[in-house]
């Protein structure tokens, strides 16, 4: 018996089996082959159709079922990991009412700055561990102020894993976890945030009904069933937000751990169990996967947009759509600090660490008689690094204390370029597990179920591909960092 974990992202639906008895992975996938697309209308905006995730999710069911000769009814269940932030609006049919506005979208940057002011800013560091920013609940005001026809309609807003659990179930519901990354979560309190739905002037009962995130959340309906090939029935285990999941998956869990990715987007995930925070807008509070309101675990999330974003748009532009192992090759041919050859990769919407600005990218110094693709690989790579040693110096400055760094052995920490220069300019050796957020996802649902007495047992069988330690000769990254440094506060300034 097996079951399967999906990975909502915004690139690609990751689908993996999981043996319900060992916890080893059987088979993984993603569908479809090529990203999926994010549609802009405006700058600054960035939208995709719910339907096209649970289309892409069923073709990954199908094609995950078909490559693994695993029938259908030898699964058990299912658990959810998906793209933050997102905001899915659906009528009293349970019906899509406009595209989802997601996680790198930036139209609501005023509307979140609006509602900080008029709640106050100590109030809501305090109780949200956040300002309302650019996230679900500032989307959500959004769309009340500049398409009221639309928001006359909405039943309930819901996260994009909510949209996938609903279209399984047929139940609309959330999590705490959920509703903290949406920013509608008190901490101080352990209730949603009323009194910040109420300033926005949105009412309270399209909050969705909560379910506790390791618990059976709903059982596979007749329409999904068919729609799927997964047996009607089945229960919906788990669900989680992709970053609070990833470090599930990775066993950071506990105080002091910490978790990084490198996708899309670049996150550094921290757990801390004091729900305090000094930073509220580059740094983002969040309940993990295990927070209760007895056992406070709280996730302090790092994130930079323009990441493996940026790495891709290189691999399409200037790399003729070679492998990213053959983008890597060309990347270490050249010297640290690529001959002078600086990028700033925020060219992905508003960048939360830079307060919420959306700055757009920066190529500095290109010398048309020096560099080459080569040249511009590694500077790419060496900007996003470098990008990911600026974020950890602001988690240091807000109490977070850096022992060691967990990450997936996936997307840019394949890269020895990469994962180099972190270790080595933040002192912090990084281990590099074999797992992935669909993994993670299958397994948590599985323990959820009982098949395991811990995630601890669940991750047994994964292995340490590698570890990354600090290099011993640290001048050459420090020069290059610094110069890299200097060239983002000007820019900023």
């Amino acid at each position: 018996m097996f079951w399967i974990g999906y990975d909502i992202g915004s690139s690609s639906i990751k689908a993996a089996l999981v043996d319900a008895g060992t916890g080893k992975v059987h088979k993984t996938v993603q569908y479809p082959e090529q990203e999926m697309v994010i549609h802009s209308p405006k700058n600054g905006w960035a939208e995709q159709d719910p339907e096209s995730w649970w289309f892409n999710l069923c073709q990954a069911t199908k094609k995950l079922l078909n490559e693994s000769e695993v029938s259908g009814t030898s699964i058990k269940g299912v658990g959810i990991s998906y793209q933050m932030h997102g905001l899915v609006l659906v009528d009293k049919q349970m019906e899509v009412l406009r595209p989802s506005i997601i996680w790198c979208d930036s139209r609501a940057v005023k509307t979140g700055h609006e509602l900080l002011q008029s709640c106050g800013e100590e109030k809501c560091i305090n109780r949200l561990l956040n300002s309302p920013g650019n996230f679900t609940l500032s989307k959500l005001k959004w769309v009340k102020d500049n398409e009221p026809e639309v928001f006359e309609r909405v039943h309930k807003f819901m996260l994009p894993g909510d949209f996938i659990a609903l279209k399984l179930t047929g139940t609309c519901s959330t999590t705490i976890s959920g509703l903290s990354e949406g920013i509608v979560w008190d901490f101080k309190e352990e209730v949603p945030a009323n009194w910040l739905l109420d300033v926005a002037g949105i009412d309270r009962s399209l909050i969705p009904e909560l379910v506790d995130t390791f618990s059976d959340q709903g059982k596979l309906s007749e329409q999904a069933a068919k729609a799927t090939g997964l047996p009607m029935g089945i229960p919906v285990m788990y669900r989680a937000g992709d970053q609070p999941n990833n470090a599930m998956a990775l066993n950071v869990m506990q105080p002091g751990e910490i978790a990084a990715t490198g996708g899309t987007s670049g996150v550094v995930y921290a757990i801390t169990d004091q729900a305090t925070t000094r930073e509220g807008e580059r740094i983002n509070c969040f309940a993990h996967v295990n927070h209760s309101k007895a056992e406070k675990r709280i996730g302090k999330m790092l994130c930079i947009n323009g990441t493996g974003i940026q790495y891709s748009w290189m691999r399409k532009q200037v790399a003729a759509n070679s492998s990213y192992q053959e983008l890597n090759a060309m990347a270490e041919s050249i010297g640290i600090g690529s001959e002078g050859l600086r990028i700033l990769p925020f060219g992905n919407g508003a960048e939360r660490m830079l307060y919420n600005e959306n700055r757009g990218a920066r190529v500095l110094n290109l010398n048309f008689n020096l560099h080459t693709k080569q040249h511009l690989l590694r500077a790419s790579l060496e900007g996003i690094a470098f990008s990911f040693v600026y974020g950890l110096e602001i988690l240091k400055e807000d109490g977070v204390a850096l022992s060691s760094i967990k990450a997936g052995n996936d997307n840019l920490f394949q890269s020895s370029l990469f994962s180099n220069t972190i270790s080595t300019l933040t002192g912090t050796s990084i281990k590099i597990m074999e797992t992935t957020g669909a993994v993670g996802a299958a397994r948590a649902a599985a323990t959820a179920f009982g098949d395991f007495s811990s995630l601890e047992e669940s991750v047994q069988t994964d292995k340490q591909c590698g570890v990354y330690e600090p290099i011993a000769n640290e001048q050459e990254y420090l020069e290059a960092y610094h110069l890299w440094k200097r060239d983002l506060n000007e820019y900023i300034n």
